[in-house]
């Protein structure tokens, strides 16, 4: 069945046109920039502990495929798969793309979304749990995960947000609601 359409879901003109793009190239630019991250950011890991190398499915209601994600000290890797190919994931997360960046970069609380039911997470929430509280103590940036400081960081991190910005108004405008969720204060 279906997850009905979120404030915050992509027009699904965007799944249409993501479907055929091939993944090899995204999935390797993901596995490379989550390598990095985790090999500056080697506490992450030991902040998971027994979530490292669990894979867990990442699947946005509104994209055409889901991310597996598995991390480890050497082999971190983002696999970009069709969303019934999930299984070997022990726990997965569900929630429109735009919701899931909003978890990642803190501008959603991920309690108030689960209890909405914009956000779902199915399997062992225990390693979702450990992953959420790692990002959110990390603080990560999007300049910090594209390995950027100073002010290369500090304008990626700008003008990333503007575009999420702009695209949850287009999206909640799409969505034909009147605003969107909450950000957190």
């Amino acid at each position: 069945m279906p997850r009905p359409t979120s404030a915050l879901s992509l027009p699904p003109v965007v799944s249409t046109l993501i479907a055929p793009l091939p993944r090899t190239p995204m999935e390797m630019l993901l596995s490379k920039l989550t390598k990095q991250l985790v090999a500056r950011r080697p506490e992450l890991l030991r902040r998971l502990g027994e979530v490292v190398k669990v894979p867990i499915a990442i699947v946005p209601d509104d994209m055409p495929h889901a991310f597996l994600l598995s991390l480890d000290d050497t082999r971190s890797s983002v696999t970009i798969c069709d969303k019934n190919k999930i299984s070997e994931a022990e726990a997965v997360v569900r929630a429109p793309f735009l919701v899931l960046l909003g978890l990642l970069d803190g501008t959603y609380d991920g309690d108030a979304l689960f209890f909405t039911r914009d956000l779902r997470i199915e399997g062992k929430t225990e390693y979702v749990l450990a992953l959420r509280n790692t990002l959110e103590d990390a603080e990560l940036s999007p300049g910090e995960f594209f390995g950027l400081t100073g002010q290369s960081a500090d304008w990626v991190n700008k003008v990333s947000g503007q575009i999420l910005d702009k695209a949850r108004w287009l999206a909640a405008r799409s969505a034909g609601a009147s605003g969107s969720l909450e950000p957190k204060h």
